[in-house]
């Protein structure tokens, strides 16, 4: 019985695993006959599992959604895994998942073996987390647009732009990007006929659904790239460009995400693209990442960071002369006695 038993949570578990098994996959890997496989998926069945099986050379056995949600069986990394995400889930930058992220840790946390709820203890005990200062997303706002996308239903709302102002839109939903603390929809805005980006944050109330659309190729293979170069072109007026020479490994560690797109030229350099309206800034950033760089363009940024360098060196060599006495005369060693 006990044998038994054991099989049937492997066995779970490997369902849990994977998306669909072959009868003959799930006896090699259980080391029992087909027969007692059929037999150990109908034990599950009768325990509330629905476990879907398909007959001939392609069929298989799959775990499929039921009316309600069957205990999960967690190897020790999925369970601290899910720990982690459900406490990193109560302060994050989504609305109204804080109180259902604490009652399912504690439940988590209940079950756990000993040596799992210290190393879940050791982590929330010795972390603390930076306020988020960016609005939160609301999850049921998160929820109908990926339906939406899902669905291929256009979705109508306000739009709070940067500058204030509010616009409607009609758009159709193509893809939800996270970047950190911000959220970013990915949309073919029907309107102006062309792909945009909006922050979820700024939709203001809850959209409405209209009819369908045809579903699109989405503007890039990469959408995360494409909303990162979009956001970072919005940062200024003027878009600055800069070879750093430093592999881009090196160069994605130092750039905060969001600030700007980078790219790798060869394994020694890579491109540096950046919307900005104060060269200056943008300039001690970049001298302060430690390589050396070459500024392509704008003029107007290659001749800040000359000026800069030149103020910089100027203040580095007043720094190494000798200071001058109250009254004039350079200071003097004190005498042997």
């Amino acid at each position: 019985m006990r044998e038994t038993s054991a099989r049937l949570l492997r066995l779970l578990s490997l369902l849990q695993m994977r998306r669909e098994w072959s009868g003959a996959d799930l006896a090699d890997r259980l080391e029992v006959t087909p027969r007692t496989i059929r037999r150990d998926v109908d034990k599950l069945r009768d325990l509330g599992y629905p476990v879907d099986a398909t007959r001939g050379v392609a069929g298989g056995y799959r775990l499929g959604a039921g009316a309600e949600l069957p205990p999960l069986l967690l190897d020790d990394e999925e369970a601290v895994a899910v720990a982690i995400g459900l406490r990193t889930a109560t302060s994050g930058a989504v609305e109204g998942i804080e109180e259902s992220s604490v009652r399912a840790l504690a439940k988590l946390e209940q079950v756990l073996p000993r040596h799992l709820r210290r190393r879940v203890g050791a982590l929330q005990s010795h972390t603390v987390a930076l306020p988020v200062y960016a609005n939160a997303v609301d999850h049921e706002l998160l929820s109908t647009i990926a339906a939406a996308a899902r669905d291929c239903e256009r979705l109508r709302f306000s739009y709070c732009r940067h500058d204030g102002s509010s616009a409607r839109r009609l758009v159709e939903p193509c893809r939800l990007v996270h970047a950190g603390r911000r959220w970013y929809l990915v949309a073919w805005d029907v309107e102006r006929d062309d792909w945009r980006t909006f922050r979820v944050d700024r939709i203001e109330g809850p959209p409405t659904l209209d009819r369908r659309f045809e579903r699109r190729d989405p503007p890039a293979e990469d959408v995360a790239a494409y909303v990162e170069q979009n956001v970072v072109r919005a940062r200024g007026r003027v878009e600055a460009r800069v070879l750093l020479h430093t592999p881009l490994e090196q160069a994605a560690r130092q750039v905060p995400q969001l600030m700007a797109s980078l790219s790798a030229v060869d394994e020694r350099t890579c491109m540096l693209s950046t919307g900005s309206e104060w060269y200056g800034g943008l300039t001690v950033h970049i001298a302060s990442m430690g390589c050396d760089f070459e500024v392509l363009d704008p003029p107007e940024f290659a001749a800040e960071v000359e000026r800069l360098a030149g103020a910089f060196t100027r203040a580095a060599g007043a720094a190494g002369r000798p200071k001058r006495s109250r009254h004039g005369a350079r200071g003097r060693e004190e005498s042997q006695p």
